[in-house]
């Protein structure tokens, strides 16, 4: 696919997943996202020909313009969209897949002065909340959804969320629609709701005495404690 065909898909990209988008003016002079990807597609395509003071300046103006800062040595697939964009930084060996959603102050970074692979790899379809910290060489797998303000500093498997600081991962998606980045599962909720349930528990059969409904009710709430660590990556 030729750059002018995938700058063109990168324009029509926000009109598919944000329904604030009213008219091509506003296209044009309120998604600081879509501008900061031009600049960085054409550095890119320089940068990618052994070019690398002319990218770089490239970058610098698109980052003065748009407050995004995309390393153009940075892998950006296609119908990728930077929602609001204020404060994106995405490093030099970051790889990103298409249909990625990805919003304002999202770093993807590197914790490493190496020269190699030092910045994340995000697979197809992961939505990224606002203010997430992607940090090193982790990858992030298919349909993976990072919660806002969560520091991620290891692999996310496909299909999961990844929420809090430091991010803990849950097999499970509450919802897969990409738009829906705030319904993610509590993590933390969920394990203190389990051990109220059984300290109510225990002191009900402590008051009462009655062994049966320890009996009864434990079988219930060990249910709970293997589906909820079940649903766990770690």
């Amino acid at each position: 696919m030729s750059l002018i065909k995938i700058i063109i898909e990168d324009f029509k990209t926000v009109k598919q997943n944000d329904p604030a988008l009213k008219s091509k003016f506003e296209l044009f002079f309120n998604y600081p996202g879509v501008w900061a990807l031009l600049f960085y597609r054409v550095s890119n395509a320089i940068y990618k020909k052994g070019f690398r003071v002319i990218p770089r300046l490239i970058s610098a103006f698109g980052q003065f313009l748009t407050t995004v800062d995309i390393h153009p040595g940075a892998t950006i697939g296609r119908r990728v969209f930077i929602d609001h964009a204020t404060g994106v930084v995405i490093g030099e060996t970051t790889e990103i897949g298409n249909d990625v959603l990805i919003y304002q102050q999202v770093t993807l970074g590197g914790v490493s002065l190496s020269k190699g692979k030092r910045h994340p790899t995000i697979e197809d379809g992961v939505t990224i909340g606002a203010g997430a910290k992607v940090l090193g060489n982790i990858t992030i797998g298919k349909n993976a959804k990072i919660g806002a303000n969560s520091v991620v500093i290891k692999d996310v498997p496909s299909e999961c969320t990844a929420v809090g600081v430091p991010a803990h991962m849950s097999k499970r998606i509450d919802n897969k629609e990409p738009l829906k980045h705030n319904i993610m599962p509590d993590i933390e909720q969920e394990l203190f709701d389990y051990l109220i349930k059984r300290i109510d528990l225990l002191e009900s059969t402590i008051k009462s005495g009655n062994l049966e409904q320890l009996q009864d009710k434990e079988e219930e709430l060990l249910k709970e404690k293997e589906q909820f660590i079940k649903s766990m990556k770690s």
